[in-house]
Parts: structure tokens; sequence; C-alpha cells
């Protein structure tokens, strides 16, 4: 039996190209078990920011350095203003900060990351944007993509949810890659990845 929707939490750095395509993805229907409840940023310049405003999402960045420089800390305030806004799942895109064991834990199986590259290639700690293409392009692999995954204490290390391929053409730079990456796999499979995990958290009353 499906109760209700699920709280969604989008956890950002950047510009939020990935948080767009969520935000377009359930403007078409195409999250329904899913509720963009609250857009969270550590970066307080992030565009991110301003495309949640755009959607009408709440959202909050918070500072690591203000709130005293330590992680412990930063994730306390996470956890509170995810606790406030009684957030199910949270979705991490483009987040650039690592989280503690202590914190995926007491979230697990309720956190996914999009990842650009086919894990177990070129991820892990220290390989996000674009190192992770330029690692792919320097090591001469004809085929890349991108995961969403599970998040757990290892970094890019929980259960797979879901992986789409993407070829590497003749002449490709780390740029023009990154944005075929986002085009034909990361923008597609992250918002089916949400609706995916939503929709059994809602079968198992969230």
């Amino acid at each position: 039996m499906v109760t209700g929707t699920v709280r969604v939490a989008v956890l950002v750095s950047g510009g939020g190209t990935n948080l767009q395509a969520i935000i377009d993805a359930a403007a078409r229907g195409e999250i329904p078990h899913g509720e963009l409840a609250l857009v969270v940023s550590n970066n307080r310049r992030a565009y991110a920011l301003e495309r949640a405003k755009e959607a009408g999402i709440p959202a909050v960045a918070l500072s690591k350095k203000k709130l005293g420089g330590t992680q412990e800390a930063f994730e306390d305030a996470l956890n509170a203003a995810l606790t406030d806004n009684r957030i199910d799942l949270i979705v991490l895109a483009g987040f650039l900060s690592i989280l503690s064991a202590r914190f995926t834990s007491a979230w697990d199986g309720r956190i996914i990351n999009v990842h650009p590259s086919l894990i177990p290639s070129f991820c892990g700690e220290g390989m996000y944007g674009l190192k992770v293409h330029e690692s792919a392009l320097a090591y001469g692999v004809k085929v890349t993509g991108a995961t969403v995954h599970y998040v757990n204490e290892i970094p890019d290390g929980g259960k797979i949810i879901a992986q789409r391929a993407v070829y590497i053409e003749e002449g490709d730079t780390p740029e023009v890659l990154q944005r075929r990456v986002m085009e034909q796999a990361e923008w597609k499979i992250l918002p089916a990845s949400v609706e995916l995990v939503a929709k059994e958290l809602c079968e198992n009353g969230k």
C-alpha cells in the first residue's frame, strides 16, 4: 500500500544542473512518489539556490566555517534542517562535502548520490567534477557514463541503483565529455532513481 509522498531534500554545492533535472522531471509528473521539500547548499553563492527559489522550493545555505569549522557542527546543523522539514530522502546532486559515517548511518538507505562515471571506475575520495572526466580520457577508456548509488561511509561505495553508459568520442575534452555525460546519463538516471527509491520508501511506509 502506497502512503502519501516522500519528502525529498536535494544537497548541492554549485550550479545545480542535476537539481534542475529533478525539478523539471517533477514538473513533468515523473516523480509522483516524491515531493521536493528542501534544497541545502554548503555554498551560499551556489546558483542552485536561485534554481530552488525560482521553483518555489525552500532552501538553506549552511557554512561550515560559520558553524565553527567542524564537520560535526556542520552535520548537526544539516540534520536539524532535514528534521525540521520532515525529510524522508536525501539526494546528493553535486554536493562536494563528504558525509561522515555518523551521518550516513543515521540516514541508512535514505541517501542517494549521482557520480559521473561507471562505478567502480574513476570514483572515490577526490574524484569529482572535471577530475573524473580528465581521468577517463587520460586512461583511454572508450565508454564512460554515470551512476546513482546509495551513500554509505565509503565515498562512492554504496549499493548501485542505476547506471547509464556514454561513449567517448574522438576529440573529446573533459568539458565536452562532462556535458554529454550530464545530458545523456546523469539528467536521466538521477530523477528516475529519485522516483524509484521514493516509491520503495512509500511502499514500506516511509
